[in-house]
């Protein structure tokens, strides 16, 4: 089964040479999603943590979406984080969106820098 590129006009469209998500099999690898507005392009929340965060989500819901799954599909996360002082706002956030029962595996990494200097970037990869 040859893999196939995924896209949501929902989420941002890429802003390099790669995709939103590829499916392979039954797995999809979704890109890291920063705080873009799908409609306008334009970064969320200017520097606000909080509103980064929850864009960010959204916008993986969206290519998860086109694929026809959900959060609850998600197996794997990685966040990647400007400041590792705003963990517990990314957390609570990023907590509200799966529940105990299946919350993915995950990582948080705090990087010197991140695309278009936002404060939070999330991936994940989801199973069907």
């Amino acid at each position: 089964m040859p893999n196939s590129v995924v896209y949501s006009a929902q989420a941002p469209a890429p802003i390099g040479p790669y995709s939103q998500a590829i499916q392979a099999g039954n797995t999809l690898y979704v890109s890291g999603q920063i705080a873009l507005d799908s409609q306008t392009g334009q970064l969320v929340g200017n520097g606000d943590v909080a509103q980064e965060t929850h864009q960010v989500m959204r916008n993986l819901q969206a290519v998860l979406e086109a694929a026809g799954l959900t959060l609850r599909d998600v197996v794997k996360c990685s966040i990647f984080v400007k400041d590792l002082g705003n963990f517990s706002v990314i957390n609570d956030i990023y907590g509200s969106y799966f529940t105990a029962d299946y919350a993915p595996a995950r990582e948080t990494v705090e990087v010197s820098r991140l695309p278009k200097d936002v404060q939070v970037e999330i991936s994940c990869i989801a199973v069907k």
